[in-house]
């Protein structure tokens, strides 16, 4: 059997790679039954490279596995073309494997009858309305995305002519799509794909060139490489750390534009991967520290997602050897989006329960567009969130113009405010008025189609009225202006804090500056857990603390003062996490060497001076000490997180702590640091994590273990 790229030789290979994520065996043996049935109806059939038929149907199976496509998913795209080629009615595909599947492999079929035409733009954005439109489920359209992409790997067996045609579709119409839906593995191998056989020419010189210069480059990247984990590690963040290869299409549009192949910033990328959003932007922060950006090249899309929910920061550096290095930083889960788009929630679909597999699958269809993941924010009723799709994308919408000459799209019934949020939130924000064709019109004025509509703003606006929201008429418009009171509510609520603090200061008679000494401040916030003096502010201005508890430190002996950061001291016994046998107050604190968490098995130690130092009962370090331990119990009314720590051992050294992150995030727990050791070439992961109560950790033991790589997972005690 001929092997292209991808090219799989049989259903060992398709169910071994759906396997890594699927766990379910029924769901395999549906994909393998699914795939026997294509086999036997597909019998005799050859493609144009000689191969037999199912091979195409298998390798879009896999395609769609390296997306972590669903189980219904799969088995359409094994069935996506036997409507159509087969002796098969859709009445026989409902009864061998129920409505989901037949009705995925119709949507498929039909969107395989269109005959694209490329010839101009307007042209090709109505295909683009068509394909969504005749798609009622979007997964048809990931399955038409995997056929089209294995087509085009087996593409030099068609004659010079189709190959050009074929390409040009998929450069001007495919690829968008799944550039739309954020599926950024199968969008960039259409597009280079698409140019090696649309310019050949430009495609190998291109290749060549990364070909003469690799060398030097991957010297270079492994320096920068080095360096770049050094500075994170000696910052103790977490990390993984890639280069990045630059598809030749991107390249080529570069150049394309008139830049120097020499010119090109990221030649030279690194990827970083960290946990947290936090740390995306202390190490871009780390960073830069040691190498100096380059002036306008940052960009922050954590902040500010693109359309398709790409989320990541991107900045430019002076790195190794004077070499420029474009670096991307951003969290495990926004790599996973970034790489598979709304396909990166199927890892977790097969988990759910019914009634939340069909929102999820809502949510995926709906996901497409830009506006349409807007509505997530607002809680509305699955009724009110299908209406609101409807209305703003599925209907016939109008095209208006900037007074530059962009065009900008809207729903029927849009304002000037739909359009000034859509050009910019600041635009909306600051807006005090708008013209229309030249002329003034109100902001409740129905825009129509190629109007030119530009917006007045004044810096000294004070922002939106709450009356915009009855006339703005996208969703998108509407969360905006929510946003912009919800922030200014909140800045009020900072001033009123700070207000009441300075109030209280005054009748107390200490100053300002006393209470405002780093020192101080510092102890505050370690002491509430609060992250930064704004958010101090904030919580006395909605009443969550008392004037009268950050002061009272000012108004004690010093010496009382130092005491208080060390322990958790609560007033009453009953609101302590631990209750001590016997003991109205006393200061309690969890051990740091066994951490015990809500329902281990708990003894107190009485320390000098201290109060009670709450242990696991079986903790090594309470050996010899018997004489001075007290009884204790948790206290039932817990309900915050409580760290603790573990270590995951693997069987070798590969890397899978985006898999061990994901278990725990199932499992509604947090992972705090991760420490990974290499020895006997074998992985060993030390890992806090934050959790609510022990069946939580005894979830994750479960599921860890499920893993094939995973040698042993046990709690520390040191």
């Amino acid at each position: 059997m001929h092997k292209d790229k991808g090219q799989y030789n049989s259903i060992d290979d398709l169910i071994k790679k759906a396997g890594t994520y699927i766990k379910e065996k029924e769901n395999l043996e549906k994909i393998k039954a699914t795939f026997e049935y294509a086999d036997s109806k597909h019998e005799g059939q050859y493609r144009k490279s000689g191969d037999k038929y199912i091979v195409h149907p298998l390798n879009v199976a896999i395609i769609l596995t390296t997306i972590y496509a669903d189980t219904p998913t799969i088995q359409a795209g094994l069935l996506h073309d036997v409507l159509e080629d087969c002796d098969v009615t859709y009445e026989e595909l409902k009864e061998e494997f129920g409505e989901e599947v037949a009705k995925l492999v119709y949507g498929v079929t039909k969107l395989s009858k269109i005959n694209f035409s490329t010839e101009n733009d307007y042209l090709i954005e109505y295909y683009k309305k068509i394909i969504v439109g005749m798609s009622e489920d979007v997964r048809a359209i990931i399955v038409k995305l995997a056929d089209r992409l294995h087509n085009m790997r087996t593409l030099f067996a068609l004659p010079l002519e189709k190959q050009k045609s074929i390409s040009k579709e998929t450069i001007e119409i495919l690829a968008p799509i799944a550039h739309h839906l954020g599926i950024h593995k199968i969008k960039s191998e259409l597009e280079d794909l698409s140019l090696r056989y649309l310019k050949p020419e430009v495609f190998y010189d291109i290749a060549e060139k990364l070909n003469k210069t690799k060398l030097e480059r991957e010297n270079t990247v492994i320096k920068m490489q080095k360096e770049v984990a050094n500075l994170l590690t000696e910052h103790n963040i977490a990390f993984e750390i890639k280069g990045r290869a630059k598809s030749i299409y991107s390249i080529y549009n570069k150049l394309d534009k008139g830049k120097k192949f020499s010119d090109i910033y990221d030649l030279s990328a690194l990827r970083i991967l960290v946990n947290t959003t936090q740390e995306c932007y202390l190490a871009l922060g780390i960073i830069h520290s040691k190498f100096r950006p380059l002036p306008k090249r940052f960009k922050d899309y954590v902040a500010m997602p693109k359309a398709n929910m790409y989320q990541s920061l991107h900045t430019t550096v002076f790195g190794i050897d004077g070499y420029l290095f474009e670096i991307q930083i951003r969290t495990y889960q926004m790599d996973e989006v970034a790489e598979n788009g709304i396909a990166s929630h199927w890892a977790y679909k097969e988990h759910k329960d019914a009634s939340q597999l069909l929102q999820n699958t809502t949510e995926q269809k709906l996901q497409f567009f830009k506006a349409i993941m807007e509505l997530q924010e607002d809680k509305m009723s699955s009724e009110e969130f299908v209406n609101s799709v409807k209305d703003e994308v599925l209907n016939n919408n109008i095209y208006v113009f900037t007074p530059m000459g962009d065009i900008i799209e809207l729903p029927i019934g849009a304002t000037p405010i739909d359009f000034a949020y859509r050009v910019h939130s600041k635009v909306g924000d600051t807006m005090v008025g708008a013209m229309v064709n030249n002329s003034i019109v109100a902001l409740n004025y129905e825009l129509q189609n190629n109007d030119i509509v530009k917006i007045n703003t004044s810096k000294s606006s004070t922002g939106p009225s709450k009356e915009w929201l009855t006339i703005a008429k996208t969703t998108q418009a509407k969360n905006k202006i929510k946003s912009f009171f919800a922030k200014n509510e909140r800045s009020n609520y900072i001033e009123r804090g700070k207000e009441s603090i300075e109030k209280e200061l005054r009748k107390q008679k200490i100053s300002f500056n006393d209470f405002n000494k780093e020192e101080h401040i510092n102890f505050l916030l370690k002491l509430l857990k609060i992250d930064n003096l704004l958010e101090l502010y904030f919580q006395v201005g909605v009443g969550k603390i008392s004037t009268k508890t950050l002061i009272k430190p000012l108004v004690k002996p010093k010496e009382e003062v130092e005491v208080i950061p060390k322990v958790k001291m609560v007033p009453k016994t009953q609101e302590n996490d631990v209750i001590v046998d016997g003991i109205e107050k006393i200061k309690v604190s969890l051990a740091s060497c066994c951490k015990p968490i809500p329902n281990d098995d708990i003894i107190g130690y009485i320390t000098k001076g201290n109060g009670i130092t709450v242990h696991r009962s079986i903790c090594h370090n309470l050996t010899y000490v018997e004489d001075r331990t007290i009884r204790v119990e948790w206290n039932n009314k817990v309900s915050h997180r409580f760290n603790t720590d573990i270590n995951v051992y693997m069987k070798n050294a590969e890397n899978h702590l985006v898999d061990i992150i994901q278990k725990a995030n199932s499992c509604d727990i947090l992972v705090n640091k991760i420490n990974t050791t290499l020895a006997n070439n074998k992985l060993m992961y030390e890992i806090e994590i934050s959790l609510y109560q022990k069946k939580d950790l005894e979830k994750l033991f479960k599921e860890i273990r499920k893993l094939a790589y995973i040698e042993e997972i046990e709690r520390v005690i040191k």
